[in-house]
């Protein structure tokens, strides 16, 4: 097989462009010190970053405002919220949703 060596550079470029933004933060603050409201509001960030896909995809529908009545999949997001409130639990969560969704999906 014969290597072209535009390819292998384009590959090269794009492991560099993906790998500087992500290991020079981890780098620059792993020696800094950051305050405390600063740590607080990283810590935030996780948490927004779930909400908006999590609400992405339960609103949202062909780039539009998904229709409400006929949205199986936000039906099933409540009690699915309603368990990981209450239990806490990753697998839990997982279970409820699932089989709240088909349960769902095989009645509508």
């Amino acid at each position: 097989m014969e290597v072209r060596w535009s390819i292998l550079l384009i590959i090269m470029g794009a492991s560099l462009v993906t790998f500087i933004p992500r290991v020079l933060p981890l780098v620059v603050l792993s020696r800094v010190r950051l305050p405390d409201w600063a740590m607080r509001w990283l810590s935030f960030v996780p948490i927004a970053v779930m909400a908006a896909l999590v609400g992405q995809e339960l609103l949202m529908e062909d780039g539009e405002l998904a229709a409400i009545t006929n949205n199986v999949e936000l039906v099933a997001a409540l009690p699915t919220f309603l368990v990981a409130i209450l239990t806490r639990s990753l697998l839990g969560t997982v279970l409820a949703g699932i089989i709240t969704i088909m349960v769902l999906r095989y009645f509508f």
